[in-house]
């Protein structure tokens, strides 16, 4: 006989401290249907263990410049693993973001070289 999965449900602070998000940003994340949570007997929000993952992956996709539109639209599994980071679906979405930091970047090293010009213009005066 087997040990059965432990299939606890999360309030949106125990989630907030398990991921390190804040209770805002679930909020957000759920608002956009990005995480499945249910109503408790008292009417909170409740989270089931996966949504640790998710909420995990949400912020890592975040953090490298993807909005909550453009994420709704990767796989599922995207989500789900822990540490997923790409798959044949997200490979083209996930190139484009690359070509548009690169973009801002080069745009960026622009402005700071005119400003330095200027700069210096005005040192010299």
């Amino acid at each position: 006989m087997g040990i059965e999965p432990r299939h606890s449900q999360l309030s949106i602070g125990e989630l907030a401290k398990l991921t390190g998000a804040s209770i805002r940003a679930i909020r957000h994340y759920d608002g956009h249907g990005l995480l499945a949570s249910s109503r408790s007997a008292n009417g909170y929000r409740a989270f089931s263990e996966l949504a640790v993952t998710q909420v995990k992956q949400l912020r890592r996709f975040i953090d490298a410049g993807f909005n909550l539109d453009e994420i709704k639209h990767f796989p599922e599994c995207m989500l789900i693993i822990d540490g997923a980071l790409a798959c044949p679906e997200t490979k083209g979405a996930q190139r484009a973001r690359l070509v548009a930091i690169d973009q801002q970047i080069t745009e960026l090293e622009h402005r700071r070289m005119r400003l330095r010009s200027m700069l210096d213009d005005t040192q010299n005066r």
